[in-house]
C-alpha cells in the first residue's frame, strides 16, 4: 500500500504522528514525533519490532467540525475492516492487524503466509476457502501479452447474503463496476437467487492501458480493451462453473440418535444401500462400513464403547464447547519475527501427507485405555497416543497465535519461589541435592523468569509481576485449562531449559514447554476403573502383605474405600475422557499438521482389520495394545 510524502506530512498537521522504525541487525530503534510537518524532538532510542509504525492519534484534533463526522466508529469502523482485509488477502506476505480500541481481540490478524488460500482462511474463515476454486486467465498468445489474471472463485455450493469482490489491478485495490456486473451475471444462472458469490482477483496490466482518473478517489477505474478482457474473463468463470456444477452438497438436518440405533441394529451381516430404480441393491460388509461422518462431532460409536452417557456432557454445555472450537478454525497468526516464521515453515515441510489426511477425516470411536483413543478413518481403525498428539498440537498452537494469545487469570497470584521448591522437591534427579541447594537453584531460576518476564507476557501471555509472582496464562486452546498440579514442573522447564540468548531456539523450546504442560497427561491419581479400585482402598498395604488374591482387593466393600478421594480420581478421568473427545479431536481435526516422526515412533498405529479375527473386536484392540507395548 504505502504512503507517499505529502500524505504523511499532510497527517501530522491534522494529528499527532509517531514514527517508530527498527533496521535489521540494529540493537535497538529509535521513536520520533511529528506535528504540523516539524520534527518536535530529535529521535529517541527504544524497544522496537523489525520495520516501521507510523502511528496517527487525536486525528482532527484541530479540525471540529471535520472530528464531529468521526463520532461514529460504529458506522465506520466495518469499513476500515473489509479495507484491512482485502489488503490482507492480496499481500500475503505481510502481516495486517486492525483491533478496535479497548477490544481484547483484533478482528483482522493475517499473519504472513506462502499461500493465499491460507490468507483467504485466516481473513474470512475456513467456510470460505471450502468453497473456492483456482482460476487463471491470460492472452491466449503469450508473445502479445498485454493482461494475465489469477485469483480464487466460489463455487456453486457456496452460500452468502452479498457479493464479496476483492479486485487488485496492478497490486492496487480498486473497482470496476463492469467487471463486477459481468461476474455477477454468469453466477445468477448458477446459484440459488438470494446467493451471491465470493471473488479474489490479481489482474497485471501495462500501466498505461489502466486509467484511474474517472474518479476522484481513484478507486474507480477503466481499461483499455476493457469488453475484450471482461469476455475473457466471463467466460473462463463460466467454464469453472460449469465443470464444477455436477455436484452440489446440500446442508441436510442429522438423523435422530435413536433411530440411527435403530437402523444399525436391523441387520447384522450386512446392509443394503440404495441404489437407482432398476437396480438390485447391494450388500456391504460391515467390516468395509463407514459408520459415521468425520464431520460428525456427536460420538456416536464413543457411546456404543460407553454403554451411558457421562453426566459431564450437558447439552448446553457440549453446544458451546463445539461452537467455540469450530469458529476459532485456523487461529490467526500473530508476530512477524523472522525466527517464529521459520519454525511454522518447518512444521509445514515435517508435514506427513498420510497421517494429515487421516487426522481430517477421522471419526472419534473413544477412548482405549489411559493413553491410547481409537479413531475410524475410512474402513480402518487407529490407536492414537492422546499425549503425543495433545503435545504436539500445543506446540504448533503455541507457535500460531504466537503475540496473539487470550489468557487465563489466576485467581491468586503464584509466587515463582515457591512453585520452583515444589517442582524441585518432587524431581526425581534432584534427590541427592539438600535443601539449601534447591532453594539456591529455585532462587536463581526466579530471577532469570524475572528477567525475561516482559518477553514472555508478549508472546506468551505468561505474565509475572514486579513480586515474582505468576498471575496469567495463555489460552492455548479454548475452552481448556490444562492441568494446575503440573505448574510447578512447567515454571521449572521455563527457568531450566530455555535457551534465552538464541531467539529461535528461544522460541522452539518455549512453546515445547507449553505444549508439554497442556497436553493430556492420565490425570495424577490412578485410574479407579477395573482393578484400580484397589489403589483407594483405605487397608490395601495390610491387605497386599497378607497375600490376599487380586479378586479380594477389587471387592467394592465401601467401607473399606476412600470415598473422597475416589470421587476426586472419578472426577478427573471423566474430564479427561470427555476433554478428549469434545476439545482435542474436534481441534486436532481443525489444526494439527502431524510431523512424519508420528508415522514411526507408535503415535499412530493400524488396529488388525476385524474380518481376520474370529475374536470381538475389544480383544482385537488388547492384543494390539499388548504388542505396542511388548519389548
Amino acid at each position: 500500500m504505502g504512503f507517499r510524502g505529502e500524505a504523511l506530512a499532510s497527517m501530522t498537521y491534522v494529528g499527532h504522528v509517531t514514527v517508530t522504525t527498527i533496521t535489521e541487525g540494529q540493537l535497538h530503534g529509535y521513536r520520533v514525533s511529528y506535528r504540523d510537518g516539524v520534527m518536535e524532538n530529535d529521535p529517541k532510542p527504544c524497544a522496537a519490532v523489525k520495520g516501521t509504525q507510523v502511528m496517527v492519534e487525536n486525528l482532527f484534533y484541530n479540525m471540529v467540525a471535520r472530528r464531529k463526522t468521526l463520532q461514529n466508529s460504529n458506522d465506520d469502523y466495518p469499513k476500515i475492516v473489509d479495507f484491512i482485509s482485502r489488503f490482507a488477502v492480496h499481500h500475503i506476505n505481510v502481516n495486517f492487524s486492525c483491533r478496535k480500541h479497548g477490544a481484547n481481540r483484533a478482528d483482522v490478524h493475517s499473519g504472513s503466509t506462502s499461500s493465499r488460500l491460507d490468507a483467504i482462511r485466516n481473513v474470512y474463515g475456513a467456510s470460505v476457502v471450502r468453497d473456492l476454486m483456482e482460476i487463471q486467465v491470460s492472452d491466449e498468445n503469450a508473445v502479445d501479452e498485454i493482461f494475465k489474471m489469477d485469483g480464487f472463485i466460489s463455487n456453486a455450493n457456496y452460500v452468502a447474503k452479498k457479493t464479496t469482490m476483492i479486485l487488485f489491478i496492478n497490486d492496487r485495490l480498486v473497482d470496476c463496476t463492469s467487471l463486477k456486473r459481468a461476474t455477477e451475471f454468469v453466477y445468477s444462472a448458477i446459484l440459488p437467487q438470494a446467493s451471491k458469490p465470493f471473488i479474489y482477483m490479481s489482474i497485471n496490466l501495462p500501466p498505461e492501458h489502466v486509467d484511474v482518473n474517472i474518479h476522484p478517489t481513484k478507486k474507480e477505474v477503466s481499461l483499455l480493451n476493457q469488453e475484450r478482457i471482461i469476455e475473457k474473463i466471463k467466460d473462463a468463470i463460466e467454464e469453472k462453473l460449469m465443470n464444477c456444477n455436477n455436484t452440489r452438497i446440500f446442508q441436510t438436518q442429522a438423523l435422530n440418535s435413536s433411530a440411527l440405533t435403530q437402523a444399525n441394529t436391523r441387520k447384522d451381516k450386512g446392509t443394503e444401500v440404495s441404489t437407482p430404480t432398476g437396480e438390485k441393491s447391494q450388500k456391504i460388509p460391515v467390516s468395509q462400513m463407514v459408520r459415521t461422518d468425520p464431520r460428525d462431532p456427536s460420538g456416536r460409536l464413543h457411546t456404543y464403547w460407553q454403554g451411558q452417557t457421562s453426566n459431564l456432557e450437558k447439552k448446553s454445555g457440549l453446544v458451546a464447547v463445539r461452537n467455540i472450537v469450530r469458529s476459532r478454525r485456523n487461529p490467526k497468526d500473530a508476530g512477524d519475527l523472522s525466527s517464529r516464521h521459520e519454525l511454522v515453515t518447518e512444521i509445514d515441510y515435517n508435514l506427513h501427507p498420510g497421517l494429515f489426511d487421516i487426522v481430517k477425516n477421522c471419526t472419534y470411536v473413544g477412548v482405549a485405555d489411559e493413553v491410547f483413543a481409537l479413531i475410524q478413518h475410512n474402513t480402518l481403525l487407529y490407536l492414537v497416543n492422546v499425549v503425543n498428539v495433545s503435545k504436539e498440537l500445543m506446540y504448533q498452537q503455541a507457535l500460531c497465535r504466537f503475540g496473539n494469545f487470550n489468557a487465563i487469570q489466576l485467581s491468586e497470584p503464584a509466587p515463582l519461589l515457591e512453585l520452583l521448591t515444589m517442582a524441585l522437591k518432587d524431581d526425581e534427579s534432584m534427590s541427592d541435592v539438600n535443601e539449601k541447594e534447591k532453594l539456591e537453584i529455585a532462587e536463581v531460576n526466579t530471577e532469570i523468569l524475572k528477567e525475561n518476564a516482559e518477553m514472555i507476557n508478549e508472546y506468551f501471555s505468561i505474565h509475572i509481576d514486579q513480586g515474582g509472582n505468576l498471575t496469567r496464562l495463555p489460552v492455548v486452546l479454548d475452552q481448556y485449562t490444562p492441568d494446575m498440579d503440573r505448574l510447578p514442573e512447567f515454571m521449572l522447564t521455563l527457568g531450566n531449559d530455555i535457551a534465552w540468548d538464541v531467539e529461535k531456539e528461544c522460541f522452539r523450546t518455549a512453546a515445547a514447554a507449553i505444549g508439554n504442560f497442556y497436553a493430556l497427561h492420565p490425570p495424577i491419581l490412578p485410574n479407579p476403573s477395573g482393578k484400580g479400585i484397589r489403589l483407594y482402598k483405605k487397608n490395601k498395604d495390610s491387605m497386599e502383605s497378607a497375600g490376599q488374591a487380586d479378586n479380594d482387593l477389587t471387592s467394592t466393600d465401601e467401607d473399606d474405600i476412600d470415598q473422597e478421594l475416589l470421587a476426586e480420581a472419578e472426577a478427573a478421568w471423566a474430564q479427561r475422557e470427555w476433554t478428549i473427545q469434545h476439545v482435542l479431536f474436534p481441534s486436532m481435526r481443525l489444526f494439527l499438521k502431524p510431523p512424519k516422526s508420528m508415522a514411526t515412533d507408535g503415535t499412530f498405529v493400524q488396529v488388525p482389520s476385524p474380518p481376520r479375527f474370529s475374536c470381538p473386536l475389544r480383544l482385537v484392540l488388547q492384543f494390539s495394545l499388548v504388542l505396542m507395548l511388548a519389548p
